[in-house]
């Protein structure tokens, strides 16, 4: 049974993106897993740098591609920022050792969750990106309770 919860925000530039992540950071709790879908360039590493910065971190966020997870601890939360791009084979994500970092102490981002979708835990949040003539448009969905209430306190 799908109890998922759902809308639509229009992104007309990257400031707009970077908000729609500091909105979310307000309501982020450890437990959390957010897929962030769309094509190359949608604006998934943009989206995970305004969270984080509305989490209040200030360095640099950059796209973990070649590393596969970049590591944050902000505001007494342990962040994972995965990005699957890379994966030919779902079996990359075991040998990785990824299912470690998700637990109900963190929260866990994860760009190209497709890569791996069978082997992830379910999404408690997700966000689909796409280019639109001007800017952006971002479909957000709640899949579970502990999803839709962090989208409701947002």
């Amino acid at each position: 049974m799908d109890n998922s919860s759902s809308f639509t925000v229009n992104l007309p530039d990257e400031a707009a993106t970077l908000d729609l992540g500091a909105k979310l950071a307000k309501s982020v709790q450890g437990g959390l897993t957010i897929w962030l879908r769309g094509d190359l360039g949608t604006g998934k590493t943009t989206f995970s740098r305004g969270l984080l910065r509305g989490l209040g971190f200030e360095g640099k966020v950059k796209s973990p591609t070649y590393t596969l997870v970049e590591p944050y601890v902000i505001s007494g939360i342990s962040l994972y920022h995965f990005d699957l791009y890379r994966f030919i084979d779902e079996e990359e994500w075991e040998a990785a050792g990824f299912r470690e970092y998700f637990n109900a102490h963190t929260v866990c981002l994860i760009e190209w969750p497709e890569k791996a979708a069978s082997l992830l835990p379910t999404a408690d949040i997700e966000i689909a990106l796409v280019v639109q003539h001007i800017g952006r448009k971002a479909t957000i969905t709640g899949h579970t309770k502990q999803g839709q209430q962090c989208l409701n306190h947002s």
